[in-house]
């Protein structure tokens, strides 16, 4: 080993130990959002995020050019319906799609080369530009990929809360009550979900005095997604028309509960397809080795 090699090792080492000091103070953090209500929940961002944003002013004057408005106001809404609004903003989120390719790409690029260096008749020395650029990529698409998933996941949580929700309102307004003090009581006994803190901000505007159909109106295109969307104008169309609000809540229940139905049974219809390929690459050759260990031990044995 060269002294050149033992050098570039030596300054890695140090560097990886600053890095692991900075990411362990970042990491003891707390981050909370605050609800309508005034109570804060605990969310997070990733820890690569919270380490880049002190960072992010250095781009604020690139990200807030025209050119990237649109990016701008898409990462905004993502943000918002996601439950992650007063963590981020969409102009950081734009600067930081630019920074983690730049900073961990980086790093992941030097540490290829290093690799390279250490080891030259290896794999990795014969395709650092390879492995160097897909990092990279892989660095610059993660904030996009980490956001649409966040977004998917509280989603997936309100449209499996709605029908439960619906039914509670359904049942609450039958029995005589009117649908904000069932919606006001249905907030106070539930437990808080991203569906629970979506209607604590309605009844919050409402309460300030925004029209019922105008806070309605802003939920769905606050959240975007398609359940809580259609139900929200449906009950805009009741206030509207004047029709009564326990019907129209049970229609929209009895149709929620149809589509998870349907939902249910497309992913039991797909499961043999998605199983076909664990199957054909872990089974079938696992089974095919056992029964025919034996055998090739045998013939090995002989021909030995």
């Amino acid at each position: 080993m060269t002294v050149l090699q033992i050098a570039v090792i030596l300054c890695w080492m140090a560097c990886a130990a600053i890095f692991a000091a900075y990411a362990a103070s970042i990491a003891g953090e707390i981050t909370y959002v605050t609800l309508a209500d005034g109570r804060k929940t605990a969310r997070s961002l990733p820890l690569v995020f919270r380490m880049l944003l002190p960072f992010v002013p250095n781009l604020a004057r690139f990200v807030s050019r025209p050119g990237f408005a649109r990016a701008r106001q898409v990462a905004d809404e993502m943000i918002v319906s996601s439950g992650l609004e007063g963590l981020i903003t969409g102009a950081e989120f734009v600067a930081l799609k630019f920074l983690v390719p730049l900073t961990c790409g980086t790093a992941w690029v030097g540490f290829v080369l290093l690799l390279g260096a250490l080891m030259p008749d290896s794999i990795i020395s014969d395709n650092t530009l390879l492995l160097g650029l897909l990092g990279v990529l892989l660095a610059y698409a993660y904030p996009l990929m980490w956001l649409r998933g966040t977004l998917k996941r509280r989603h997936l949580a309100i449209l499996r809360a709605l029908p439960f929700v619906l039914d509670l309102l359904t049942l609450s307004v039958e029995a005589g009550m009117d649908f904000m003090s069932a919606l006001q009581r249905n907030c106070e006994r539930r437990k808080l979900d991203p569906l629970n803190e979506e209607l604590i901000r309605m009844t919050r505007e409402i309460q300030v005095g925004t029209p019922r159909r105008i806070a309605l109106r802003n939920m769905a295109e606050r959240v975007r997604q398609p359940d809580l969307k259609g139900v929200a104008h449906a009950l805009i169309q009741a206030d509207e028309l004047g029709v009564s609000i326990g019907s129209i809540l049970r229609i929209q229940s009895d149709q929620l509960r149809s589509r998870r139905f349907d939902r249910a049974e497309k992913l039991a219809n797909e499961a043999p397809v998605k199983m076909l390929g664990p199957l054909m690459l872990c089974i079938f050759p696992a089974v095919f080795v056992i029964l025919l260990a034996p055998v090739l031990t045998q013939v090995a044995h002989n021909l030995f």
